[in-house]
Formats: structure tokens, C-alpha cells, sequence
């Protein structure tokens, strides 16, 4: 008896730890989410992994639906085509510098974005498990030399960002600002890869260390 109980208690423990520690995650966005320029391990979905696993082991698959280029239509178009039936611990959304590129009407984004959040919200086991990074600003990349393109861009971004962070509020998930983390490049260069137009993997790992704490103490650790 006393034996059967030992292995009833170890065998609860071990399934305990098996659902609890293998969490899995979906990032959605464009050429900021895959990486675009660095090895993918250097993303910031796949560095936020990793720094989550070290902090406890947790995460074990990172999956990512994101293609360099990629407006809000395009995330929507391809999502609705791959029709995700799973439920994941963790979604994330990053989307909208190529609608500014583009010129596209900012009404276009404010819609799509919030349909987009819908969906990563629904792709989500709670619904509160879904974080959303603001727009970064290449307009400090050496892509951009005019100094009044510079200027736009900065003053766009800043109303993608006003828009996303609005929308995310009112579904009540996470935001993280991380565009002054990227303005940071105006004045280091290690900050931007060789393309001299997307994040460095230093870039990407000062995303990570802004947001792991907050994502690990109000999604992971719950």
C-alpha cells in the first residue's frame, strides 16, 4: 500500500510538471517578429523564450506566423487561410510599420489591428494571455536620410502607436512601448543589423529584458 501511494504521488507530480512547464507560444506580426537580418534565434520571440526558461523552465515551442513585409491585411488574410485550431498558453502581436510605409489610411489600421487582436485573443487558453509591442521607428536608420522623412515617420509611428496601445487598453492585454528602446539607434549603431534597416539581436534582447518580468509574474507564473 504504502508503495502504490509513493507511486501515485510521483506520478501526479511528474503530470503536474509535465502540463505546467510546457507552455507553448504564437507571435504574430511581420518582419520584427521573424527577425528579419539575424539568425532566428535572435528574434525577440525566441529570445524571450529562452529568457523565460532560465528564469524557470516553461516554454517549450515558439511558433511564428510573420512575414517580412506584412501589413495588417496580409496577417489577417494568411491567418484566416491557416485556420489555427489550438489553443496556446501565450500570443503575441506586433504589426502596422508597413501600413505606414505604405501610406495606407490609418482608419485601414485601426480596424484591421483590432481584428487582429480579436483573433490573437481567441487563439489564446485565457484570453488575457496575449501581449501587444508598439511599432518601432526606422525613421532612425540610416534607410532614412531626409531629415523631414525622419520627422514624418517619427510623427506616423506615434499614431500607429497611439491607436495600437488604445485598442490593446480596451481588450485589457498587456502593451509594451519598446519605440524609444529603437530610437536608441539614432545614436548606436550596434543597435541595427547589416541591412542598416532592421533590429540587431542587441536590439531585440533589450525588448526582451523590458518585457520578461511583466510577461513571466502576470502570464507564466499564474
Amino acid at each position: 500500500m504504502i508503495r502504490f501511494l509513493f507511486f501515485l504521488f510521483f506520478f501526479s507530480c511528474a503530470y503536474k510538471n509535465e502540463t505546467t512547464n510546457h507552455l507553448t507560444y504564437l507571435a504574430l506580426g511581420d518582419s520584427y517578429t521573424i527577425g528579419e537580418s539575424v539568425d532566428h534565434l535572435y528574434s525577440y520571440p525566441n529570445q524571450l523564450k529562452n529568457k523565460l526558461n532560465f528564469k524557470e523552465k516553461v516554454l517549450d515551442k515558439v511558433t511564428i506566423v510573420a512575414k517580412t513585409g506584412w501589413t495588417t491585411d496580409e496577417l489577417i488574410d494568411s491567418l484566416n487561410s491557416l485556420e489555427i485550431n489550438k489553443k496556446y498558453d501565450m500570443v503575441s502581436l506586433l504589426i502596422g510599420v508597413n501600413n505606414q510605409y505604405r501610406g495606407y489610411d490609418i482608419s485601414k489600421y485601426s480596424n484591421e489591428f483590432e481584428k487582429l487582436l480579436v483573433k490573437a485573443r481567441n487563439y489564446a487558453k485565457n484570453k488575457n494571455n496575449v501581449f501587444v509591442l508598439s511599432i518601432p521607428d526606422y525613421g532612425v536608420t540610416s534607410f532614412v536620410s531626409s531629415e523631414e522623412d525622419k520627422k514624418r515617420i517619427f510623427n506616423e509611428i506615434n499614431s500607429y502607436n497611439t491607436i495600437n496601445k488604445m485598442i490593446s487598453n480596451k481588450y485589457n492585454v498587456m502593451y509594451f512601448d519598446i519605440t524609444e528602446i529603437s530610437r536608441l539607434a539614432q545614436f548606436d549603431t550596434t543597435l541595427i543589423a547589416f541591412d542598416n534597416l532592421h533590429p540587431s539581436k542587441k536590439m531585440y534582447n533589450l525588448w526582451v529584458e523590458k518585457i520578461s518580468n511583466p510577461i513571466f509574474n502576470r502570464i507564466v507564473k499564474n
